[in-house]
């Protein structure tokens, strides 16, 4: 499938499980990527533990945070993902990067939860309620008319380019995200987010 590995014949199966929030990653997360303001409390998000492919081919673990009522169901998308053997560069959690979307972008991290603005604007961002994700972001910019986040991004505004790692409207990742209701934001009109899958759309 375009944007994906070559198959692999000894490919280990896929790994992944959910758990609630540990005590240490509360902390960490307190004044960085949650605050008492953010609209849900730390209880409603889960930590989900996948294995990934990696851009050199090779598996890796990563983590992720989530609303609780998404948390199955992003599993099964990366599940879709490994089988698919579609590459991720690296899966962190926001509070690694002190919330900075632009470093996370920079560095191509997929991420979900973090309690931020859209960018550019004042409205809550779907990412502060963690049913929204933004994959291989570097790979995958948001584009809107010259604006090119992050601006390394400018390289991939092809996007019928196979590229591991990119994300075609007939390839795996709009599929698995489809298949739990979580819209593409490179659907949409006004401005392309190659890299965001939200629950509602937005």
């Amino acid at each position: 499938a375009p944007g994906c590995l070559p198959a692999r014949a000894d490919a280990p199966a896929f790994v992944g499980h959910q758990e609630p929030l540990s005590a240490a990653i509360a902390a960490k997360m307190r004044g960085v990527t949650w605050r008492e303001e953010c609209p849900v409390p730390l209880s409603d998000l889960a930590l989900l533990e996948v294995r990934h492919w990696g851009l050199d081919g090779e598996p890796h673990s990563g983590q992720l945070i989530v609303s609780k009522v998404h948390a199955d169901a992003i599993l099964t998308v990366f599940e879709t993902l490994w089988t698919a053997r579609f590459p991720i560069t690296s899966v962190r959690p926001a509070h690694e990067f002190g919330g900075d979307d632009d470093a996370m972008m920079r560095a191509n991290n997929t991420s979900a939860f973090n309690c931020r603005a859209v960018a550019g604007g004042h409205r809550i961002s779907d990412h502060s309620y963690g049913h929204a994700l933004d994959l291989n972001p570097l790979i995958n910019p948001y584009v809107r008319g010259d604006r090119v986040e992050p601006p390394q991004g400018r390289a991939y505004l092809d996007r019928s380019a196979d590229v591991p790692g990119l994300i075609h409207p007939a390839g795996p990742a709009v599929a698995a995200f489809a298949a739990i209701g979580w819209p593409w934001g490179g659907d949409w009109t006004t401005s392309k987010d190659y890299q965001h899958f939200s629950a509602t759309g937005r």
